[in-house]
């Protein structure tokens, strides 16, 4: 007697709202997202107003935002997006010559930013990554937006309130602003990676914060990160 195997029900497909006044450039995003296998595009914007509605409408897993859009801009559009459409997440579309869009964009509850002469490969991955919960920042991209803070109009800590955070926690958090990772982390203090991973969920559910993106912006403006990092 033969036994049948059990069933196999792939994944469903990450679902990308694409946010883009260019219509070439939507028309290539679509088409590389759509012939990539797990993924696929479910709405168009071409302003910041219609990316709000679509994502109401829609419930993508990532919106794909550009950060220059009209009727609306890329930030105030993910502002509301996060505010009103839970577990919708933003990924920024930027250049490093616009750094101060980036810090408002992760205030308004981004997950992460690409930039723009990123590759293929690079956007397929960064998708993923935000798809599945975690914020897009490499440690050296962090150190140089958090430089790029420190040396901007944005330099005076906006007085993030940590008092609810034990010092074990404010000393995680610190380096979590310094664009250090886990591992770094853990070297650094003499903790287990499991552990800096502890603190890092505790520290999510105190401040509050959406994910890591949100933790660097909580430790520069509670005045942790008051040097430029190195680079």
């Amino acid at each position: 007697m033969s036994i049948d195997a059990a069933p196999h029900n792939p994944a469903p497909p990450v679902r990308v709202l694409l946010a883009e006044d260019q219509v070439l450039v939507r028309d290539s995003l679509k088409v590389l997202i759509d012939t990539t296998p797990g993924m696929a595009t479910v709405g168009e914007a071409g302003t910041g107003a219609e990316a709000v509605l679509l994502a109401r409408r829609c419930r993508p897993d990532v919106v794909l935002m550009d950060v220059r859009m009209p009727d609306m801009d890329g930030i105030e559009a993910t502002r509301r997006i996060c505010a009103d459409s839970a577990g919708v997440r933003v990924l920024i579309l930027t250049t490093f010559d616009v750094d101060e869009y980036v810090y408002a964009a992760l205030r308004a509850g981004a997950s992460g930013f690409l930039i723009k002469n990123a590759t293929a490969a690079e956007l397929l991955a960064a998708i993923r990554v935000v798809a599945s919960g975690e914020a897009l920042l490499a440690p050296t991209v962090t150190r140089r937006l958090i430089g790029e803070f420190l040396r901007g109009p944005h330099s005076a800590p906006a007085g993030r309130d940590l008092s609810g955070i034990t010092q074990r926690e404010r000393d995680v958090l610190t380096l979590v602003g310094r664009g250090m990772s886990n591992a770094e982390i853990a070297g650094h203090l003499h903790l287990t990676v499991g552990t800096v991973k502890t603190h890092i969920g505790r520290l999510l559910a105190k401040l509050p914060a959406r994910d890591r993106a949100q933790l660097v912006i909580a430790a520069y403006e509670g005045g942790l990160v008051t040097t430029p990092p190195a680079k």
